[in-house]
């Protein structure tokens, strides 16, 4: 690993001139400045700003030299203050440049480079209370990013945050896919809605009030795919977004703070020095750029974890979604069950096994309830190379978490899935950094459901495997949400935030038409390839296999699922468009794997294999049958050769698919 390359360029007092930094391939750049409005007679239209020595601290930001975000203010509110940063002067400003590669345990690479210039203004009012402040910000080739960092002072003794008024005005009305959500105590889990901005303002035709959950991605006019997200949330609490501008054209989000649960009046109460998270808009001239990139883990810190042997990306077995069907098809969530589980896993190569709710009560998670022995479920699967992991409620952990992870250590658990979380108040991201501190230091692996948005927070812990925050495969046991369209949105929305626990797995593949809700042995909508395909697309380093060991009996697809690593050396995203489909390719090593997923509108996709490397490799290609589209479960397995020079006609069926496994040649 290198170190971080930390250049001083120069330190300056303010001058009349913004204060900007542009990105390392001069794509992107993010300004800086103070401005005022112009006095005017009442009932006269409001003025546009107007640079001066100082005022309102705005931030804009352009892409290729188009303007992607204009004039917005920052703004922090604190209790029993006036706005923080809106009449203030740049005092002086630092730039520097980083370039850094650093290691991932698991995600979507390997190595990442952390590579941009930055700047850090200073800031203080000229009139009292005359307090300081500073703004940290960087430029990526695929990234901006900044931050306020307030410091101890005369006259501000804590860090009372009661509303962020950062603004994002985009130069146009953008398309955007929206995560609306009800309140601030959701679990993310819904769809993302392709609407203008403006259709969120008051007069828009959405509920004016409707909280919109990150990452937001959108598309700008001719300027850029651009998304909003953020990271590094150490004592902190969520950003959410609203568009407040009460007008018909108005196209303009702003943050809302998720508010403390106990004090709704504070979003956040700190000791100074305080910085909030990094506020990121991603840009790209085309969505899957932005499915690449690495900016989450760059904006958080390096791993706290020195001896990182002990985490193991991979696949786990797991009794919840089908019904806990034994061997005979029926559901017995007893000890017998689960050791049949450890020894599916064993046969298909799986290092673990998730024993779902049930073994213990809500609360009481360090005494089992009689139904499953999970000391003896370890002892049973150590032999078998298989690890155990178990599921606990968000309210036990916090009740017991240090005592519990001890126990669960001395049993020899590999990991655990703490569900219903449901809050990223103040509170709530400090459990999260405590649950996996805690777990670290017990050797437990970690896997957050019922919860919030990953934001990078794996780099630093990176015994943290999983984030749900999705409308997965769960809910095909209870409705149609889950399906094709939501499949293909998923990758340029919600996967923009990192690790992606949808649970795939569904081999009893049924058509719009045929498909039923159910609870026991349940259905999925869209083909076998398509379901397939999910495991080279999403982002999983703790990946389920969900259905029954029977279903994936006598399945010759079932070896795409057995052959699929849990991380990955490189991503790219081959072809797409969101709502619609998606190709990505990515390499384990020598190997590579392709997945590709249409909506219900089947397609032609030409792929050329330009990624592979030099030398022959042998495709094993899952692809979808001539009558897929009747027929989802039905699927056409074959072995070929392939080169860089090759290039494939996928033909995707309606709610289809294709999936591929490319190893270089055995000479």
């Amino acid at each position: 690993m290198r170190p971080t390359s930390l250049i001083l360029v120069m330190f300056v007092l303010w001058t009349a001139a913004a204060q900007t930094v542009t990105s390392p391939n001069g794509a992107l750049a993010i300004q800086f400045q103070t401005v005022t409005r112009p006095q005017q007679a009442n009932g006269s239209p409001q003025a546009p700003w107007q640079p001066a020595p100082q005022g309102q601290l705005v931030y804009s930001a352009t892409f290729g030299g188009k303007t992607l975000i204009e004039a917005s203010a920052l703004r922090l509110e604190l209790k029993d203050q006036p706005t923080l940063g809106a009449a203030v002067r740049i005092t002086g400003s630092a730039t520097s440049a980083i370039d850094e590669t650093y290691k991932l345990i698991h995600g979507k690479t390997s190595s990442a480079r952390n590579h941009c210039n930055a700047i850090r203004l200073t800031l203080e009012e000229p009139a009292a209370p005359n307090r300081k402040f500073t703004i940290e910000a960087r430029a990526y080739d695929d990234a901006i990013a900044f931050r306020y960092d307030v410091p101890a002072q005369p006259g501000l003794s804590e860090y009372v945050l009661t509303r962020e008024a950062t603004e994002f005005r985009l130069a146009k009305d953008p398309t955007t896919y929206a995560l609306v959500l009800p309140n601030y105590r959701s679990m993310y889990e819904s769809e993302f809605i392709k609407l203008p901005a403006s259709a969120f303002s008051n007069q828009g035709g959405v509920k004016s009030s409707s909280l919109i959950g990150l990452p937001l991605l959108m598309e700008v006019p001719g300027v850029a795919w651009a998304a909003i997200a953020e990271a590094d949330m150490r004592g902190n609490a969520a950003m959410y977004l609203e568009n407040p501008s009460g007008s018909w054209a108005g196209h303009y989000f702003e943050a809302r703070i998720a508010p403390q649960v106990e004090d709704p009046s504070i979003a956040v109460r700190a000791a100074l020095p305080h910085a909030t998270p990094w506020r990121i808009v991603m840009a790209a001239a085309d969505p899957g750029r932005l499915v690449e990139s690495n900016i989450l883990t760059n904006l958080n810190p390096p791993s706290a974890i020195a001896d990182t042997s002990w985490i193991r990306p991979g696949k786990a077995s797991w009794d919840w979604w089908n019904g806990s069907q034994g061997p005979d098809g029926k559901s017995a969530f007893t000890t017998a069950t689960m050791k049949y589980y450890v020894d599916f896993s064993a046969q298909s190569g799986f290092p673990y096994m998730l024993v779902d709710a049930g073994w213990s009560t809500r609360d009481d998670i360090m005494k089992m309830n009689g139904r499953v022995d999970i000391p003896e479920l370890i002892r049973y699967a150590a032999p078998k190379n298989v690890k155990i992991w178990i599921w606990l409620h968000y309210s036990g952990v916090v009740q017991h978490m240090e005592e519990a992870f001890a126990l669960y250590e001395k049993w020899g658990v590999a990991g655990m899935k703490i569900d219903f979380i449901e809050r990223d108040d103040q509170a709530g991201i400090d459990f999260y950094y405590k649950a996996a501190e805690t777990a670290a230091r017990h050797h437990l692996m970690v896997d957050f459901h019922g919860c919030t948005k990953p934001t990078g927070m794996d780099r630093t812990w990176p015994n943290v495997m999983g984030y749900e925050a999705v409308l997965g495969m769960e809910q095909s046991k209870a409705g149609a949400r889950d399906n094709p369209d939501n499949h293909v949105m998923l990758p340029f929305t919600r996967m923009l935030g990192g690790m992606m626990d949808y649970t795939p797995g569904g081999f009893n593949n049924a058509t719009k038409e045929e498909f039923v809700p159910r609870g026991h042995a349940p259905i999925v909508m869209g083909t076998r390839a398509h379901h397939l395909a999910m495991y080279a697309i999403y982002d999983a380093p703790i990946q389920m296999v969900a259905d029954a060991p029977t279903a994936y009996k006598d399945q010759p697809s079932f070896q795409f699922i057995k052959d699929v690593p849990g991380a990955w050396d490189e991503s790219r995203v081959l072809a797409g468009i969101p709502g619609e489909y998606i190709v990505m390719a990515r390499r384990h090593g020598n190997d590579w794997y392709v997945g590709a997923m249409t909506n219900w509108q089947p397609r032609e996709i030409n792929v050329p294999l330009t990624f592979l490397g030099q030398g022959p490799y042998t495709a094993q290609t899952y692809a979808d049958a001539p009558d897929s589209g009747t027929h989802p479960k039905d699927i056409t397995i074959q072995t070929s050769p392939a080169t860089k020079s090759t290039t494939w006609k996928l033909k995707l069926a309606q709610g289809g698919g294709f999936a591929a496994h490319l190893a270089p040649a055995k000479h």
